[in-house]
């Protein structure tokens, strides 16, 4: 290989002409559609790298069913006019990506080049040397411009969020952060300001709260799954001041523990919509568009949702601040993104051309077209906090609400905490459980302690293998 582009490349037209692929028949799966679209391919030719070493290689990537990997999707012509790469997509849905991730990784078929990952999946992907680790490619400057690249620039937090020992396994290409979104109208009749502290959260939901008139005070995720209840508990835990192990050994059921699920239950019991304990984020957006919550901490892509003309009745009503201080003193957020690692099982050509895509999918230049810049889907999740400041995406998000900009950016530079969830190999199963024993919690089955305390019995049989 090498690290110069090739005089080919250097010929080729900076417009070409990228050949439509027809639409595959299932459901879940999907190609480049649009014959003949014109690409432009010139600011990725400043990367001092050979966009064409992997040549004539196809690549199936698994997404889950989003706008922001339809916006990748529809600039997917554009690497493959860069590349000579054929990339197909197959869609799967968020309940089942992960499953068949490890199918593939562990059955090393290497069906799938690379697909988005749960950064919680890193650890047993590593574990079981499914994937490869990345530094490698990182810093060969056969397939890395690193000045081009500027991996420096994806947030911090994301980039240790997919980091095990020490060593990245994926590239974050899009994420979120968690924020509070209130309406400012009913706090503006009470006099409120933005939650400082948890303790100020529910002093505001009492206030607002006028389920007479079909307005609730308060809300969160309740419905029970690692990437539901357990998106939110992490946060309090956290802000509480708890931590996950304790001598080495993963502790559930610490006094900071119990008190964070005692807050949690005690929110959404007394300023919560009856239902909110089997609700997801889009039910959270839903209600609070159509007037019925008054306040809610979740993802700020949201946003998107929420400032819907057609769906939405609470546009210009809306404002956004950072998750509250606990009693430990810190703001805790979710530290989410969707990251693409390297399938172990692919052929040195096919890991070549799998990284290729990677670094242009991750690239500034490509998170600015599938955002800011995009003429159809605009992604709010891109991964690169000197384009989150730019002004470019400033005046994208300008009449989403009051202080989304900064409550974001602050948020995602700030309030990440990268044990915000216990890393380990054991994950998904650990993850369940904990999820089962806060939903039985919330719903009134358990008391937070004994909840907490019959999942610390089942999770030590789990580390027990």
């Amino acid at each position: 290989m090498s690290g110069k582009i090739s005089d080919e490349v250097l010929k080729s037209r900076r417009k070409v002409l990228a050949g439509g692929v027809a639409m595959l028949g299932a459901p879940w799966v999907a190609r480049f559609a649009n014959a003949q679209a014109a690409v432009d391919i010139g600011p990725y030719q400043a990367a001092k790298v050979n966009w064409r070493q992997a040549e004539g290689e196809k690549l199936t990537v698994a997404v889950i069913p989003a706008g922001y990997f339809d916006a990748l999707i529809n600039e997917a012509p554009t690497f493959q006019a860069l590349t000579g790469v054929e990339v197909r997509f197959e869609k799967v849905p968020p309940g089942q990506i992960r499953q068949k991730a490890i199918l593939d990784l562990s059955s090393k078929t290497g069906t799938y080049a690379t697909h988005a990952a749960d950064p919680m999946y890193y650890d047993l992907y590593a574990s079981n040397k499914w994937c490869d680790p990345i530094d490698g490619m990182l810093g060969d400057a056969r397939l890395t411009d690193a000045a081009w690249f500027r991996n420096d620039d994806i947030i911090p937090a994301w980039r240790g969020a997919n980091t095990v020992a020490g060593k990245p396994y994926g590239v974050p290409f899009d994420g979120e952060t968690t924020v509070q979104i209130y309406r400012k109208d009913l706090y503006a009749a009470k006099g409120l300001k933005p939650a400082e502290t948890l303790d100020d959260l529910v002093k505001n939901s009492a206030a607002i709260h006028d389920p007479n008139n079909r307005v609730w005070g308060g809300a969160m995720r309740g419905f029970a799954g690692a990437g539901q209840n357990m998106y939110i508990y992490p946060s309090i835990f956290r802000a509480f001041g708890g931590d996950w192990f304790k001598s080495g050994q993963l502790v559930l059921n610490s006094p900071e523990g119990v008190a964070a699920l005692e807050w949690y239950v005690n929110l959404l019991t007394k300023y919560s919509p009856p239902a909110v304990r089997n609700w997801n984020w889009p039910d959270l957006a839903d209600a609070f568009s159509q007037g019925t919550l008054g306040l809610y901490v979740d993802s700020n892509t949201s946003a998107s949702v929420l400032n819907n003309p057609e769906k939405s009745k609470v546009i210009g009503k809306i404002g956004y601040a950072r998750w509250p201080r606990g009693p430990s003193g810190k703001r805790v957020t979710s530290i989410w993104n969707w990251g693409f690692p390297v399938n172990a099982a692919l052929s040195e050509k096919a890991k070549r051309a799998t990284w290729l895509f990677i670094t242009w999918a991750t690239s500034a230049e490509t998170q600015a077209r599938t955002s800011f810049r995009s003429k159809g889907i605009k992604r709010l999740g891109i991964n690169r906090l000197p384009q989150l400041r730019s002004q470019e995406f400033a005046a994208m998000v300008k009449d989403y609400g009051d202080n989304y900009l900064q409550a974001t950016t602050e948020s995602m530079a700030n309030d990440a905490d990268v044990q915000w969830r216990p890393r380990m190999p054991q994950w998904p199963a650990v993850g369940e459980t904990m999820a089962t024993a806060i939903q039985a919690a919330l719903v009134g089955q358990k008391k937070p302690k004994e909840a907490l305390d019959e999942a610390q019995g089942r999770v030590a049989q789990i580390l027990k293998g």
